[in-house]
């Protein structure tokens, strides 16, 4: 989890350094043909929707997304464009599913009954690869390198990584790989905001786990949201 962090932040300061360089350069000569080619970084607090009776989230549950889109001007103005991009992103969820495995490996899950279980952990993570598709509206110009923008768009993740903790009686529980989970993930997106801070918006159009994932033989139907601040950086 530390080294994760560490990679974004020098990320970050690479970024930015490299960013204001650019902007320099910039300042001598006008790009008629410009894009809004940018780094990314975000920082979301992550809820579970359509919860299942029960399932209550504690304590913070966090994400980190970094990654580089590819901007292409779809008009005149250049105002308009659409952004390809790829990036990574990790999510944490805090709650009181309890993730166990039964004797052949498949995943198992109940709600905690508080008052006969005692924990003072239970999450799940996944780490994935992201691919963002953009429709992007800015009133950015050619010499103007602070101004308003909406992003409006879709995201498609892979989850190449997941894993679950459970710290509490009667022992500690840690799964890695759990295949109830869905590894292909999608939805929405939306950022809106000025220069380089920016609201930031997720709702997963598909659930976090598959058909496997079933309390009381029900087929939880959980997905994500996320909600948080985006960073943009040239």
């Amino acid at each position: 989890m530390k080294s994760i962090i560490l990679f974004f932040c020098l990320c970050f300061v690479t970024t930015y350094s490299f960013s204001q360089e650019e902007f320099s350069k910039s300042a001598q000569e006008v790009d008629s043909l410009y894009k809004e080619d940018q780094f990314y970084f975000g920082l979301t607090y992550n809820l579970i929707g359509k919860k299942p009776s029960g399932l209550t989230q504690s304590g913070f549950s966090g994400g980190f997304h970094f990654g580089y889109t590819k901007d292409m001007p779809i008009n005149k103005r250049r105002n308009k464009a659409i952004g390809i991009g790829l990036g990574l992103s990790f999510n944490s969820f805090n709650q009181n599913l309890q993730i166990t495995e039964d004797s052949k490996g498949d995943a198992q899950f109940q709600i905690i009954d508080a008052s006969e279980i005692t924990f003072t952990k239970n999450n799940f993570a996944t780490y994935m690869v992201e691919m963002p598709i953009e429709f992007r509206w800015r009133t950015s110009t050619a010499t103007d390198y602070k101004f308003w923008r909406i992003y409006s768009g879709f995201k498609l993740g892979y989850v190449f990584a997941n894993n679950s903790k459970f710290e509490g009686s009667p022992q500690n529980i840690k799964l890695k790989n759990i295949s109830a989970i869905n590894n292909v993930q999608y939805g929405l997106t939306l950022g809106a905001g000025y220069n380089t801070w920016n609201f930031y918006l997720y709702y997963a159009l598909n659930p976090i786990f598959n058909d496997k994932a079933k309390i009381d033989n029900k087929v939880i139907d959980a997905n994500a949201i996320k909600i948080g601040l985006m960073f943009y950086i040239l």
